[in-house]
């Protein structure tokens, strides 16, 4: 059976790729779950068309995302915590820190895309890796200083 992608199915292939999957497989699961439809020439010339939009809309976002990437270069987030002896931290600064920070730049960032590995624990400095689009990526830096008191 012959199916035409509505979404990228890991191991399977992208968006409006044609793929052959067993019968069952295509009928029970991927159509039921609207991953695909069957490929025939009426769906095929719809996924073009669709195609076509949603290469318009991915540049649009990533020029949009291009742009932003410019100005977070240019950030430098300052985040004060109380520390113990020898700078290690009480608490830790974590991706909601961050998030929370550029909100206040008027910059909204969802948290799942600042790609803090883990969260940090001590006094320094630091770059952090926020991904706005699939192929546009930028980093802010983060300072992270002990708190006077």
């Amino acid at each position: 059976m012959n199916v035409i992608l509505k979404q990228d199915v890991e191991k399977l292939g992208k968006v409006g790729d044609v793929v052959k999957v067993a019968p069952g497989y295509g009928r029970n699961y991927l159509v039921p779950r609207k991953f695909a439809v069957e490929a025939t020439p009426g769906n095929m010339k719809i996924i073009e068309i669709e195609k076509l939009a949603m290469a318009k809309r991915d540049q649009r976002e990533k020029d949009a995302a291009s742009l932003l990437a410019g100005e977070l270069v240019k950030l430098t987030a300052v985040v004060k915590r109380k520390t113990g002896e020898e700078g290690s931290l009480y608490g830790s600064v974590t991706s909601q820190d961050i998030a929370e920070f550029l909100a206040g730049r008027q910059i909204e960032i969802d948290k799942r895309k600042i790609q803090l590995e883990e969260p940090i624990k001590a006094v320094g400095e630091y770059q952090v890796p926020i991904r706005l689009h699939r192929e546009v990526t930028a980093s802010i830096k983060v300072v992270v200083e002990p708190e006077t008191e």
